[in-house]
């Protein structure tokens, strides 16, 4: 894999919508901070069974009108063609041009029902209704899909999404480089060339940052666990830490042929921030 010119290097950030007024008025701040540093996009991320879709959409509209490109996530889980044929149509009309296509997880007590089982239902309608208008973005497990049956099968089940249409991909955050080059050497051995952009969760906040990843299936090496565990309150000592820890595992992807980076924000920029300027982003 080539060396890329870190001038030109393409970054994004991910964002979730806010739920107060006075949370969305410290966020323009944070955005515009961000957008410093020339992002090629910026995404916010939508709820479980489209649980946040009217904040998520309202930040992508705030996103738009700052001059910068939003993605708006957007899940099928329990929803019918026409529901998503409307919501898209709005995205449309917005000037939306990037979709983050996903299941979505499902809400609490609910069976899987509605007209879509799987990512791959969304992506193929999507394109079947609205063409090339999207740029569709799905979702990438390095460390394997919690539900899937095998590695292989998350595999395929990842080929099924790019065969309906999905343009590139964004993963679910890690720790380890090798899970993430073992990954895109599993695709290209299917004939899948799309750029597989690996996502970056910045390290600022130990329980927090366990607490996702029990809940995702991220897995966080045993010695990063027992040095973030060591520090205990020491929020200066975990975040100095977490920035040596990320900015390397950056290095090596970036050395590797990455074909960008994705921050997962967590709507703060100080950790974003730094990682972008020890990188020369």
């Amino acid at each position: 894999m080539a060396q890329n010119d870190s001038t030109a290097f393409p970054v994004s950030f991910e964002f979730f919508p806010t739920k107060t007024a006075e949370g969305a008025a410290k966020h323009v701040n944070v955005r515009q901070e961000l957008y410093a540093r020339k992002p090629e996009f910026c995404s916010v991320t939508y709820g479980a069974g489209g649980s946040t879709q009217e904040g998520t959409f309202r930040m992508v509209q705030a996103i738009q009108d700052e001059g910068m490109a939003a993605a708006s996530h957007f899940s099928c889980v329990g929803a019918t063609h026409a529901k998503v044929r409307e919501e898209l149509a709005q995205l449309q009309t917005m000037g939306v041009k990037r979709i983050v296509a996903l299941r979505g997880d499902l809400p609490s007590g609910y069976g899987l029902g509605g007209e879509f089982q799987y990512a791959s239902d969304l992506v193929a309608f999507i394109r079947k209704e609205f063409g090339d208008w999207f740029h569709i973005e799905v979702a990438a497990y390095p460390e394997t899909h919690p539900q899937a049956k095998s590695p292989d099968a998350d595999l395929q089940a990842f080929a099924t999404k790019v065969k309906a249409g999905a343009d590139s991909a964004i993963t679910q955050y890690f720790f380890n480089a090798d899970a993430y080059y073992r990954f895109v050497e599993g695709i290209q051995a299917l004939g899948i060339q799309i750029p597989v952009v690996p996502g970056i969760m910045p390290i600022t906040n130990s329980s927090q940052l366990m607490r996702f990843s029990d809940a995702t299936g991220a897995e966080i090496p045993r010695w990063i666990r027992l040095r973030l565990q060591a520090f205990g309150d020491d929020v200066a000592s975990i975040r100095a830490f977490g920035l040596d820890v990320v900015t390397h595992l950056c290095e090596q992807l970036r050395s590797q042929g990455a074909p960008g980076l994705h921050f997962y924000t967590m709507n703060q920029s100080t950790a974003t921030l730094e990682l972008c300027r020890r990188l020369g982003l």
